[in-house]
């Protein structure tokens, strides 16, 4: 990155890391960066990424990155950073040099502590041995991988640029150089049958190592599929079936030693996702990048951000102003304590309820939580959390509402 007056050295303040420092359980404080990038638009995405058929400028993406960070650094005030999570988007078709360059700038902002998790998101069809040696040079020591599915019909029909073969060789070489690994899966297929679904994720599981992401197949609205499946071309499992596939899962992952501790993520105890926990936990992160979102406490209130999410446009914006946020938002008492009951509940930990009283300065309705005590839904942990049930999960939205 000739000229950028960025660090030559990509991660040198990030470089070194051992195993990665135990989950203390606190909510904790995370920088979430978002590359918009794709090579591809897969059908089922409503995220915001992008496919763009010209080179990314990535000095000029990465020069914008470091003066966002510079403005949430004065919303944040001083921070220990306990997480960071580079998603998207595509992040694994940056040059690993951009990588440490916008590793660097966090740590010139907020402190770094050595041995956080630092997990980057990557395509399978991106991958290459080189590119992962050099993003775990610059200081990535997880790697969280959108594989999918374990067949080739199934990637085929998903939009996935990469086969089976691809992302086998990626596992493995994730494997090799990282600390920690995960990737992801979607179920609830056109056509799945619990039988094949079973199978599949055994076989990932003997890949996984400590750590998947279980997504069922939903149909958003803006997506391909979404047209597709309203004019009745495209039809996935009903909610029954969906259930059936979703126990199924919840068995053959807590019998295989990765019980889930989310509702879509399972782990061996101690591999969890720290990034992902700071938000179910209802802790503060800083969004920076096209379409981050970011909750910042300030006076003992939150703040919530949104940028830009368009990404020239957000980069026009940040070069004009020093930040593409087009949404600054002061949560009352209601609203946060209605967000963290809404994160909260996803926890297989549940929810404090001290916390939560703080928050919304009463308790929990106490004839609304017996009704739902009484079904199964939720259950108490002594007297200081509340969780929901297996049962309860199923229907989490419903639970949330009730509680609320």
């Amino acid at each position: 990155m000739t000229g950028s007056g960025l660090s030559s050295a990509p991660g040198a303040h990030l470089s070194g890391y051992a195993d990665l420092l135990p989950d203390t359980g606190e909510p904790g404080f995370g920088i979430y960066i978002h590359w918009p990038f794709c090579a591809a638009k897969c059908p089922y995405c409503d995220f915001n990424s992008h496919v763009r058929h010209q080179p990314v400028d990535q000095e000029r993406f990465v020069a914008a990155f470091l003066r966002e960070m510079e403005t949430m650094r004065q919303l944040s005030g001083p921070k220990v950073v306990t997480s960071i999570f580079m998603g998207g988007g595509t992040p694994s078709l940056m040059d690993p040099q951009t990588v440490g360059a916008i590793l660097d700038g966090i740590a010139r902002f907020w402190r770094v502590p050595d041995g956080i998790e630092i997990t980057m998101e990557a395509n399978p069809s991106s991958v290459e041995a080189e590119r992962f040696r050099g993003y775990r040079a610059a200081g990535i020591n997880r790697v969280s991988m959108g594989v999918q599915a374990l067949n080739d019909r199934d990637l085929k029909f998903l939009g996935r640029l990469h086969d089976v073969a691809d992302a086998l060789k990626a596992i493995r070489l994730a494997r090799e150089i990282f600390p920690r690994m995960s990737f992801d899966l979607i179920y609830a297929r056109p056509n799945q049958t619990v039988e094949e679904w079973e199978k599949e994720l055994v076989e990932a599981i003997s890949y996984a190592v400590d750590h998947l992401s279980l997504y069922q197949l939903t149909i958003e609205e803006g997506t391909a599929f979404y047209g597709l499946h309203k004019a009745g071309k495209l039809i996935v499992p009903d909610g029954e079936q969906s259930a059936v596939l979703y126990e199924a899962t919840q068995e053959i992952t807590a019998r295989h030693g990765l019980p889930a501790y989310e509702v879509s993520n399972h782990a061996r105890p101690g591999a969890e996702s720290r990034h992902n926990l700071t938000y179910w936990r209802y802790g503060d992160y800083a969004g920076i990048g096209p379409g981050a979102h970011g909750r910042l406490t300030k006076g003992g209130a939150k703040l919530a951000t949104a940028t830009e999410r368009h990404p020239e446009t957000w980069l026009q914006a940040v070069e004009r102003d020093g930040h593409g946020m087009v949404d600054q938002e002061m949560l009352g008492r209601d609203e946060q304590a209605d967000e963290l009951l809404l994160m909260g509940l996803r926890l297989r930990e549940g929810v404090d309820l001290a916390r939560w009283s703080e928050f919304s300065g009463r308790d929990l309705d106490p004839d609304r939580e017996a009704v739902l005590l009484e079904h199964g839904f939720i259950e108490r942990l002594g007297n200081s959390r509340v969780r929901c049930t297996p049962s309860g999960m199923l229907i989490l939205d419903s639970v949330v509402a009730d509680l609320a």
